[in-house]
């Protein structure tokens, strides 16, 4: 396969990112490999603390987007990310929290990184580089208008994320960037672009610190609250975890138990009842009904649980 690179002389990529916020060098920190280490954990903490303003400011524009994400995903869509590098992993990490957390199947949130599995853990050069890596890796999953695709970058001019919202985009899937820069390509190339202006790192273009945690908050968010708005969660409680170890079945009991109020032996015979999925002992605890009666009421309910039970009552 032929890599679609990008075209830009080393001098002219030299200039842009000479242009870019997360790329800006601070002179008031140049001697800080002098300073003791209390007092540059202390410079971290502050420059940490300024990420989350960040993201507030950009609240109104996430919410769009996990609205569309949402409604898209209702509908039997999948949620993608793409990005390069750290960008990358970030994507990927929250997608693979996702069938744990919220017992999605892991072919429902995708997480895409430039270079494939290798990458999340050595840098594969030249992947970050290629918009024809992204339409291929895109074209692997059988794209659809159903689906959404987020393409994550802190520059906003990685052209693995601005060729995977180009294509998808062409598809007529949702697109969504992310971005650390004002008016980056990768935003504007987007149906919701999303800028979470952090401004320059600690370290020089070091964006694996402020850029990387203000990613990780909005991937949260998109991730997690999409997942409410799906009916996954029944207020605060993780009623659709998928207990896989000793650690998820306790913690089933216990989502259970503050769900219900039920003793410990009605909530064992209940998840023994529904082959241990938590939404749908509750159900049976609540609503007083077996297992199979249970499975029903979710099924027509959508999965909702609030749904399910306000249809009992």
């Amino acid at each position: 396969m032929t890599s679609t690179s990008d075209p830009r002389a080393p001098r002219d990529l030299r200039t842009e990112l000479e242009s870019l916020t997360t790329e800006a060098f601070r002179p008031e920190l140049a001697d800080i490999d002098r300073l003791p280490t209390l007092d540059i954990a202390r410079l971290m903490n502050g420059e940490d603390a300024t990420v989350a303003g960040a993201v507030a400011a950009r609240l109104p524009e996430i919410a769009a987007a996990i609205d569309a994400v949402a409604e898209r995903m209702a509908r039997g869509g999948r949620l993608v990310y793409a990005g390069a590098g750290t960008a990358g992993r970030l994507g990927v990490l929250d997608a693979s929290e996702c069938p744990p957390t919220f017992n999605t199947d892991p072919s429902r949130v995708v997480g895409l990184i430039a270079g494939g599995p290798p990458a999340m853990v050595t840098s594969v050069e030249g992947a970050e580089d290629s918009r024809e890596l992204a339409r291929a890796d895109l074209d692997g999953l059988g794209l659809t208008p159903a689906d959404t695709v987020v393409g994550v970058s802190a520059s906003g001019r990685t052209p693995y994320a601005i060729g995977a919202v180009d294509h998808a985009r062409g598809r007529g899937a949702l697109t969504i960037g992310l971005a650390c820069n004002a008016a980056s390509p990768l935003a504007a190339a987007a149906d919701h672009g999303i800028e979470i202006v952090v401004g320059p790192e600690l370290l020089t273009g070091s964006t694996r610190l402020k850029a990387g945690t203000a990613q990780k908050l909005v991937l949260n968010m998109i991730s997690t609250i999409t997942m409410i708005r799906l009916g996954k969660t029944y207020g605060n409680l993780m009623v659709d975890v998928r207990a896989s170890n000793d650690k998820l079945r306790a913690r089933s009991h216990r989502i259970v138990a503050l769900a219900t109020g039920a003793d410990d032996k009605e909530i064992e015979e209940a998840l023994t009842a529904t082959d241990g999925e938590v939404k749908n002992a509750i159900l049976t605890i609540l609503a007083d009904v077996d297992g199979p009666t249970a499975a029903r009421l979710l099924e027509e309910s959508d999965g909702h649980l609030r749904a399910a039970l306000d249809a009992r009552s």
